[in-house]
Order: structure tokens, then C-alpha cells, then sequence
């Protein structure tokens, strides 16, 4: 198993991934067009974990020049618990870091405990002074 680059191409694979794994919602702002403009505004960021060529992994990783945030990491059922999730993390961190970057951040959902306590085992803390807020524009 290697892992690399998120590319465009990836796209499909990883939504089918994304649909899979329990606790992670595709939504508005996950389309094809929005991802790709991700992307190339994070070049380098986001990685898949790959097995041929299937995606086993995939996470976004992107920054606005003052916090990192990864986004919908996901890691098919079958391969989770063999620290994948954890090196596709590492990756991500690791290239925050070389941008200048030195805090990043997620949103996990509250009906999520299992995820919640993988963010937790990784050195994730809950950020008890600050909530998630949304509007749309």
C-alpha cells in the first residue's frame, strides 16, 4: 500500500469511499467542481492511500495561510485499524508544517463518538472555548 497526492481523478473513488465510512456526511460543497478548486488552491495537501488501484484512504488537506483543516478522512472499513488513518494524518500534518503552518483544525460531528476518539488517540483535543458555526452564502 503507498499513498500520494489526492488528484482530481481520485474524485469518484473517494466519494464512493466517503459514503462507506460511518460518521462522515457528503454534502453541499463535495461536488467535483468545488473539489477540484480545492485542490489546486492546496496543492500537494490532500493524499489518498491506494492498493493498485483502488482507494483505501483519502483525506483533504488544505489551509487559508493562518490554520490547517482536513477534511473527510476516510479509511475503507476493511483496512481500518492498521494505522492508516494515522499516516495519511502524519502526511497532511507534515505538509501544513513545510506551508509555515502550525495548528490545524477539524470538524467532527457530535453523533460521532468513534471518530471523535480516533482525533482524540492521534493528540487531538476538543477545543472546549470555541463552537462550529455555519451560514450559507
Amino acid at each position: 500500500m503507498e499513498t500520494r497526492e489526492f488528484r482530481i481523478d481520485d474524485y469518484d473513488s473517494a466519494v464512493e469511499l466517503w459514503k462507506r465510512v460511518e460518521g462522515l456526511d457528503v454534502a453541499e460543497g463535495d461536488d467535483r467542481e468545488t473539489i477540484r478548486r480545492f485542490l489546486k488552491q492546496n496543492a500537494g495537501l490532500s493524499r489518498v492511500a491506494v492498493d493498485g488501484l483502488t482507494i483505501m484512504g483519502a483525506v483533504l488537506c488544505g489551509h487559508d495561510g493562518r490554520r490547517g483543516y482536513i477534511y473527510h478522512l476516510a479509511v475503507d472499513p476493511k483496512y481500518q485499524g492498521r494505522g492508516l488513518g494515522k499516516r495519511l494524518i502524519g502526511e497532511c500534518l507534515a505538509g501544513l508544517k513545510r506551508a509555515g503552518l502550525e495548528r490545524a483544525n477539524i470538524l467532527v460531528a457530535e453523533d460521532n463518538p468513534r471518530g471523535r476518539e480516533f482525533w482524540r488517540r492521534c493528540g487531538w483535543e476538543d477545543l472546549d472555548e470555541a463552537a462550529a458555526m455555519g451560514i450559507d452564502v
